[in-house]
Parts: C-alpha cells; sequence; structure tokens
C-alpha cells in the first residue's frame, strides 16, 4: 500500500472513530506569556548553558521537519527542523513538539492551525541542513506534496509523516510545548533514521552478535 493509499485508511479510521477530520484549523496564540520565572541578574543559575547542552547531548534523538501551509498574504509554505518532537498520547491521538520562542517559522505555523511532522531518514542530513538556516527559502528544489487532511507540505522521500492540527500550546521557559492532534498519517516501512546526537548527526549500527 501506497502513501496516499495509507493516508486514506488511516484517515477512515479516524473518522469512524469519531475524531474529526474536516474542521476548519483554528490560528493559535503565538506567542503565550510564560507562567515561570526567569533567573534573575543577582541570582546564580543552578546550571550553565554550556553545561546543560553537553549533558542533555548525550540524550540521542531522531530529527525531524516541522511544515504549514501558507495562509493570507503569505501563501508560501513554513518550517523548521526540529529534534524535539515525540508522541504523547494514544487516546485521543496526540504528538507534541517544541520549539524556541524566538522562531521566525513558528508565528506563521501558529496562523495556520496546522502542521505535518516529517520524521527524516539516514540519508537526509542535508534536508535537515537546509531547514536549520534562518531566513531562507527552505523550500527551493525540495519537493512536496499536500498532507491529505490539513495540506500540510508532506516531503518526498521521508521515511514517515504525521498530518496534525494545533491542539493545544503551552509555554516552558524559552521554548513553546505544541501539541497536535493527529488526523492522518503515513509510513514507507523500510529505511534506518537520521539521529542527532552530541551535536552531530548519527545513524544506527547493528548490534554484535
Amino acid at each position: 500500500m501506497g502513501h496516499a493509499g495509507m493516508a486514506a485508511t488511516v484517515v477512515r479510521y479516524l473518522r469512524s472513530a469519531g475524531f474529526p477530520t474536516a474542521m476548519e484549523p483554528a490560528p493559535v496564540d503565538a506567542h503565550p506569556r510564560p507562567d515561570l520565572r526567569a533567573v534573575g541578574d543577582d541570582e546564580r543559575a543552578p546550571v550553565s548553558p554550556a553545561d546543560f547542552r553537553a549533558v542533555l547531548g548525550n540524550f540521542a534523538s531522531g530529527v525531524t521537519i516541522i511544515t504549514a501551509p501558507g495562509v493570507d498574504d503569505e501563501p508560501w509554505p513554513a518550517g523548521f527542523a526540529c529534534q524535539s518532537f515525540a508522541s504523547l498520547s494514544l487516546d485521543p491521538p496526540l504528538v507534541t513538539f517544541m520549539v524556541g520562542r524566538s522562531s521566525t517559522s513558528w508565528p506563521r505555523i501558529a496562523r495556520a492551525g496546522v502542521f505535518c511532522v516529517n520524521i527524516l531518514g539516514a540519508e537526509q542530513s542535508g534536508l535537515c541542513r537546509a531547514f536549520a538556516v534562518s531566513g531562507a527559502d527552505k523550500f527551493a528544489g525540495v519537493e512536496h506534496t499536500p498532507a491529505p487532511v490539513t495540506g500540510s507540505p508532506q516531503l518526498a522521500g521521508v521515511p514517515a509523516w504525521i498530518d496534525c492540527r494545533i491542539h493545544a500550546v503551552h509555554t516552558g521557559g524559552d521554548h513553546l510545548i505544541v501539541v497536535g492532534r493527529v488526523e492522518a498519517m503515513g509510513a514507507a516501512g523500510e529505511g534506518d533514521p537520521l539521529l542527532f546526537h552530541k551535536g552531530r548527526f548519527a545513524r544506527l549500527t547493528p548490534n554484535p552478535a
């Protein structure tokens, strides 16, 4: 079964289970006010940013590209590279990602009210680098098709994709925690994932027998 057939099957299942699949996307507040208090100038932070990055870099993560369709007077699509993606809930089907409050792509995704998570494969580090650059035409030369429910860009050749509507946005210090409700998804079922570990791309290696 190809991507289109799998997408249609998932959409039919979501509809039969009572999940909405045809609602108009609702824009969300792109910059909700944080509830957390920042460290004051006269206080010592518990850990330094350098130590924080060094220690957390030991946690290997997958790599995704979050995309959204253009809206209103900005008809071109938006997207950015994101490694802070995770599944959140089975019932209802929810996923989450984190985005910096200073992101220039996020306000446009918030306006669209929808997004597609494109999970990258081991050979797609170049695609990740292209979407990690701010201010460039990230979609130049990148083949993509509209995701089946939201119309968000589904990038060609990715091992898996998840089509979502924005369900909630929470504050988390200098980042926002975005929760998406899954409307459709699909997977090619082959190929290794692209990983990020200690500041560099990595890939799976077979365990010794």
